[in-house]
């Protein structure tokens, strides 16, 4: 099993709720997290407990077991269990109790081992859910709370503003100013679309005086196709998409994941509305009737979606044991659980979840909904698990084209035969007419049959051993007809229409398989009765947990995923609404109002503006589940329209900028850094959908993309086992199963890379040839060539001029002017003899400069 690692920290932190000074200690607040953390694995979990010693409630823990007493009220010193925590026998394996965890048990003795509520008679089998892991703020319903007031003045926009203004007044601070137009659209084309604005775009917003030219703006980059392409990364960032199969050293290349790739920009663009395009992920298949044939592209979409169930690592590739079938398994759920849920709910595979109140039974019966399409007793590889996209047409098509090709063969097979017959007499001719008899007869047996003599008179007169890859030594004529005839029949066979394929995640027909719990999430010791398919215990409504009614075999689908995607997305789950609201945030401001959104449990962060997110995640099903609504919503205000200029009174007190007092400067994702690069260039290549341009290896070993396919890229290959060097440099995921949230990291190899990539030079290269283009006038209606314009002489600071603003699309200060012309003099000046056009040099290694820069890299 793979788990995700957490520090240290906030593992100690979260076991139990922090123990305030004047507040007791009690058993089921404080006490009882310790022990599930640590203890109830053996000591309550199973019927049989270790040693007798139930430790679920205070009064069983009094009571002991074979051994004694583990508590005795008022007296640590004298309590077993104390003893066995310091001396580290308890727990015998695994991670010890930690100090400061015992001191509050200690302390919990001492004070007469205090209860919160008189403990039940009788206690179920498992340790359950407790009243208090229920109260935590994650599980509770969803309510709409109301908008704190404020007056006009303070710039309260949306009610968003509202509930991070009240909080920001209680530590007495408010908002920043706005930001300036320029910086405002540069923020907000990055945002939505992933590339910068153009200069024309620059000046247009900035002198439009309408109220509503902020808005016009977002609607006009909310429209634009590169706003799937940028939205659509960060879905499949939480997806865990890879176009290759992770199967060990092989690595199998996915040739068709593509197409979930592009349903996915294509969803965001449309606007499908979430609850919607969640659902099609989920269960898209269960959408199209069987058989799927003579699909229509819509189906196709649906199809192409079940590849989010499709992303895990599949060590069956190319073989696989059973392990690695049911790690394909473990692997999808956490990827469903984590990127819909916010729960690692892969915890409770082996035992019930140590910190978050999902028991075993939870894990296998949400794997339930999965089973029937991830099947170990039925397993499909990745390859079988496909459908092709022929229609009718096509394959009456190919029939015909192969009828006539297989003629076309027959006539050619019957030719070549002749021929080469021909050639064998003629050759014949040539030997004594009494050896010809048994030539002949030797020639024609077939070669198993001939007897001894026969093979010594083949073998010793290789002259007549004639076939149709010598019958050009024969006969130059007939060799060339064949020749010309079998071209024929290849360009006739090439007439056929290509087969398509889809690759899709769906149930085998006519088969439900059972499940089991799985005895310390070992496979091979499965137990207990059959499990039915449900949602987590925890996400119950109203007391009334969601359970799908098994469905006999026989049909071509059971329909579980379907229901559990439309439960999922009823607008009231409480899991759900919170998750996708947190991330759409988190991938506005660079963090999350929960900053682990893959993990809003015990082990995770809590909410820095709980009633704003509670907010936000009814809001986004009132908005029609609409993404670019809800966009919309976030960016209209105040908390989002502020500048970044930082105050030393905030960065006092609030120097992570939790609070929202200022908007984050942001560095660029490594694959907005890669296109803005190309875009300075003139070469970002648009060409939506497709197959991915391949990674390919330089001389050196690093992992690139071909200079000649500039595409952007969210279109290049994802490889686990050859991530895009310049990409996983600048933190883009490099192969791991998911990415919840990418890092934002300053390394030294950054800087290396910028100053040494191949990519970086070249385009550096191409922005001086672009600089110098601009500089010219364009001659009887086209443009200057390249050549012409590196040969021209434009002043200094002309090209600078040109250089700051194809890089940070706005011009240099007179400062910036005075030190980019020197730069370029003294440049010029050093590559005298060093360099074929010096001035060209050295206007690249200014490019390559202002690419490099803070300013190219992010924005405010």
């Amino acid at each position: 099993m793979r788990y995700g690692s957490l520090p240290t920290i906030v593992v100690l932190l979260w076991i139990s709720t922090p123990v305030r000074a004047a507040e007791p200690i009690t058993f089921e607040q404080h006490v009882r997290p310790i022990l599930k953390a640590y203890c109830l694995d053996c000591h309550g979990a199973e019927e049989k407990v270790s040693g007798k010693l139930d430790l679920r409630l205070k009064r069983f823990a009094v009571a002991g077991g074979k051994n004694g007493p583990a508590v005795v009220p008022k007296e640590p010193d004298k309590s077993l269990l104390i003893e066995r925590m310091k001396s580290g026998d308890m727990p015998p394996v695994g991670k010890k109790v930690p100090a400061d965890q015992i001191a509050i048990i200690e302390k919990w003795i001492a004070a007469g081992a205090p209860a919160l509520r008189d403990e039940p008679a009788t206690l179920p089998p498992g340790l359950g859910i407790t009243a208090e892991e229920r109260a935590y703020w994650f599980y509770q319903p969803l309510k709409r709370p109301a908008p704190p007031v404020f007056a006009p003045t303070n710039r309260v926009r949306t009610p968003i503003d509202a509930f991070v203004l009240a909080k920001l007044r209680e530590r007495g601070l408010s908002f920043n100013p706005d930001a300036d137009r320029a910086t405002l659209i540069r923020r907000a084309a990055f945002d939505l679309t992933g590339l910068p604005p153009t200069q024309k775009e620059i000046d247009e917003f900035v002198a439009d005086p309408a109220p509503d030219a902020y808005e016009k703006l977002l609607d006009r980059l909310l429209a634009s196709s590169a706003y799937g392409e940028r939205w659509g990364r960060h879905w499949l960032d939480a997806a865990g998409f890879a176009d290759s199969d992770g199967d060990g050293s092989t690595d199998t290349v996915r040739p068709f994941a593509w197409r979930y790739r592009d349903y996915v920009i294509r969803a965001l663009n449309a606007d499908t509305p979430l609850d919607r395009f969640v659902t099609e992920q989920l269960a898209g298949d269960e959408l199209v009737p069987r058989p799927w044939t003579n699909l229509k592209p819509e189906q196709i979409e649906l199809l192409a979606a079940t590849g989010f169930l499709r992303t895990a690592p599949d060590g069956t590739a190319s073989g696989g044991t059973p392990a690695d079938t049911e790690q394909v398994v473990t692997d999808t759920l956490k990827i469903v659980t984590s990127s819909l849920l916010g729960s690692s709910v892969a915890c409770a595979q082996c035992h019930d979840h140590r910190y978050d109140p999902i028991p075993q039974a939870d894990y296998y019966q949400l794997r339930a909904v999965f089973e029937p399409a991830l099947d170990p007793g039925k397993w499909r590889r990745p390859g079988e698990r496909v459908v092709s996209l022929y229609t009718d047409a096509d394959r009456a098509k190919a029939a015909a084209v192969e009828a006539e090709a297989a003629k076309m063969q027959s006539d050619f097979n019957q030719k070549q035969s002749a021929a080469v017959r021909a050639a064998f007499e003629k050759e014949l001719e040539k030997f004594p007419a009494d050896a010809r008899p048994k030539l002949k007869v030797a020639f024609d047996a077939p070669a198993d049959k001939r007897t001894d003599e026969q093979k010594k008179l083949v073998a010793s007169n290789p002259k007549l051993n004639i076939t149709p890859g010598v019958l050009y030594q024969y006969d130059v004529k007939s060799d060339n007809e064949l020749k010309a005839m079998q071209s024929k029949i290849q360009a006739k066979r090439a007439e056929r229409p290509v087969e398509p394929f889809v690759a899709v995640m769906a149930e085998v027909p006519g088969r439900v398989p059972s499940t089991k719990l799985f005895y310390r999430g070992d496979a091979r010791q499965p137990k207990g009765p059959d499990l039915a398919p449900a949602d987590l215990t925890i996400a119950a409504r109203d007391g009334k947990r969601f359970e799908i009614v098994p469905q006999s075999a026989g049909g071509s689908t059971t329909g579980r995923r379907l229901a559990w995607a439309k439960h999922l997305t009823d607008g009231t789950h409480p899991l759900f609404g919170r998750v996708m609201a947190n991330r759409i945030w988190l991938n506005h401001f660079g963090r999350g109002i929960v900053d682990t959104p893959g993990e809003f449990g015990k082990l995770g962060q809590t909410p820095t503006h709980p009633e704003l997110l509670d907010w936000l995640a009814i809001e986004l099903p009132r908005q029609n589940w609409s993404l670019k609504k809800f966009h919309k919503l976030i960016m209209m205000s105040t908390v989002y329209r502020q500048s970044s200029v930082r105050e030393p009174v905030k960065d006092t007190m609030d120097r992570a900028n939790a609070l929202y007092g200022r908007f984050p400067v942001r560095r660029l994702e490594a694959e907005a850094v890669r296109d803005r690069m190309l875009v300075a260039a003139d070469r970002l290549d648009r060409t939506p959908f497709g197959p991915p341009v391949a990674a390919v290896e330089d001389g050196a070993g690093q992992v690139g993309t071909p200079d000649d396919k500039p595409r952007r890229s969210v279109y290049l290959q994802a490889r686990r086992s050859k991530p895009v060097a310049f990409l996983t440099a600048f933190d883009a995921p490099a192969g791991e199963l998911q990415c919840e949230r990418r890092n934002a990291t300053t390394t030294a190899p950054q800087s290396l890379m910028l100053l040494n990539s191949t990519f970086v030079r070249k385009q550096a290269e191409h922005v001086a040839a672009a600089v110098k283009a601009d500089t010219l006038p364009a001659r009887s209606g086209f443009p200057i060539s390249v050549v012409a314009a590196l040969k021209a002489d434009v002043p200094v600071e002309r090209l600078v001029e040109r250089a700051w603003n194809r890089a940070y699309l706005r011009g240099p200060t007179a400062d910036e002017l005075k030190i980019g012309s020197a730069f370029l003099k003294t440049q010029t000046a050093a590559l005298q003899g060093k360099a074929k056009d010096p001035r060209f040099a050295a206007l690249t290694n200014l490019c390559q400069q202002l690419l490099a820069s803070n300013e190219f890299l992010y924005v405010d």
